[in-house]
């Protein structure tokens, strides 16, 4: 189950998961400075910490490591969920209160993925027929 990531590994993982390529340090560092005062190394750091941690994989090019997420977001994301409705003592009330706070905007994309993954669920297969007589056909 993953833990939720820290404020400055959000950060980070923003970008590598926005651009949805393999970044440098130099690049986030520099898409980071429009936003804070952040030293390389930091960066540096922080992207090490995320590989350890299993979030990005990296690859060397040269003298420096490219990163590319290892998940999405939304994969991200949905654990997160995931493990805080396993977490509670009592998921359907959870998932009440969780329902309760959504706007209605949320509650129709909620209502569209049903309908997606309903649709993507094979259908099941219908009980077979018990006995084969009509009703009205005994003693016939």
């Amino acid at each position: 189950m993953p833990r939720q990531l820290g404020e400055l590994e959000d950060a980070v993982m923003t970008r590598v998961w926005q651009w949805n390529r393999p970044v440098t340090v130099r690049e986030v560092l520099e898409d980071l400075q429009q936003e804070r005062s952040i030293a390389y190394t930091t960066v540096m750091t922080v992207l090490d910490n995320l590989h350890q941690k299993g979030w990005v994989r990296r690859e060397v090019e040269g003298r420096a490591y490219r990163y590319t997420a290892v998940s999405t977001r939304a994969a991200y994301s949905a654990a997160l969920m995931n493990e805080a409705w396993a977490q509670s003592d009592n998921p359907a009330a959870a998932l009440v209160a969780f329902f309760g706070m959504m706007s209605p905007e949320q509650r129709e994309t909620l209502d569209d993925a049903v309908r997606m993954v309903q649709k993507s669920s094979p259908e099941p297969n219908p009980a077979p027929e018990q006995g084969g007589a009509e009703p009205g056909d005994q003693g016939r």
